[in-house]
């Protein structure tokens, strides 16, 4: 009988023989972050894909990070290690949609949320993420900004650049949408020393209660790097048990306990296990031409990302 342990070993063993790198997203499970080469968020994925040296890249998250990792890295094989792994903010709007939107804005720059299909990026200027949206908006020159499809991300990036007409369009992650303001106020009453920490996918409601709204990646660096010694967490439930094995000295608790991605939790460490066997996930193919007008925007992100930034 295996154990996660055996699994474990087995797959450490196969990435190396065949020359595997295992991307995991943060909000995948503990047992398949302790056999990744990398784990974070959307943003830091886009970057470990674009710099890995390995021929084959296994996605342990969902579809649109998969082609991501594909349009960064198209001389590579790509695999999603769950096929049915989508995310439904992805596939909010369609392309005829956002054709429609492009008449109905002209003379707007299109920055899309990097939780899009490579489809709907072909038509877009510029890629954002929760952890480089509000540097990149800021550093685009048209102060005219069709932001989609996160209307909660949007509305928070919004309030950081005042000087940026933002037109959102509704659209969002129905995990963080459904956190309410209530429950800050309930979780504060059970944990009044706790700092609250919340993703800016969260209603402006919630947003504006937090001590702190930043990516994935930044909460846990936020938990990690505080004094502070107890943690009310806003985003995907994963989060929590991640930081309580950082920090086990501190505490951790859930602002909703019903903030879980279950498209995230379809990926299990037998699927990883059979992809790096060669009999389990999907390869991901993308024409072309889709491939080389989706890396555009996301080419751009990483340029804006990496820009000085004047603050005066």
């Amino acid at each position: 009988m295996h154990t996660t342990k055996t699994i474990q070993d087995e797959i450490l063993k196969l990435k190396k023989e065949r020359d595997i790198c295992i991307l995991a997203h943060a909000y995948q499970s503990h047992d398949i972050w302790e056999i990744a080469d990398f784990v974070g968020d959307s943003y830091g994925l886009s970057l470990e894909a674009a710099k890995a040296s390995q021929k084959t890249i296994l996605l342990c998250g969902v579809r649109f990070m998969a082609e991501t990792v594909k349009i960064l890295s198209p001389q590579k094989k790509v695999l999603l290690s769950q096929p049915q792994a989508g995310c439904p903010m992805a596939e909010q709007i369609s392309t005829d949609q956002l054709m429609a939107l492009k008449e109905q804005y002209k003379g707007y720059t299109v920055a899309a949320y990097i939780n899009t299909t490579s489809a709907l990026k072909t038509l877009c200027d510029v890629c954002v993420t929760s952890s480089s949206a509000v540097q990149i908006i800021r550093s685009l020159e048209n102060s005219k900004i069709l932001f989609l499809p996160d209307c909660n991300l949007g509305a928070w990036v919004a309030d950081q650049v005042p000087e940026k007409q933002i037109q959102l369009v509704n659209g969002g992650c129905p995990a963080h949408a459904g956190i309410r303001a209530e429950q800050v106020s309930q979780m504060r009453d059970l944990h009044p020393d706790a700092r609250l920490l919340v993703h800016p996918e969260c209603l402006p409601q919630v947003t504006r209660q937090a001590d702190y709204v930043g990516s994935t990646t930044g909460i846990m660096d936020y938990a990690r790097n505080s004094t502070d010694q107890s943690f009310i967490i806003g985003t995907e439930n994963s989060i929590v048990q991640h930081l309580q094995y950082a920090c086990p000295e501190k505490q951790f608790y859930a602002l909703s306990k019903d903030c879980i991605c279950s498209n995230m939790k379809l990926t299990t460490l037998m699927d990883v296990w059979h992809c790096v066997q060669g009999n389990g996930g999907e390869e991901i193919r993308l024409p072309d031409p889709v491939m080389t007008q989706a890396r555009r925007c996301i080419d751009t992100m990483l340029e804006l990302a990496h820009r000085p930034q004047n603050n005066s």
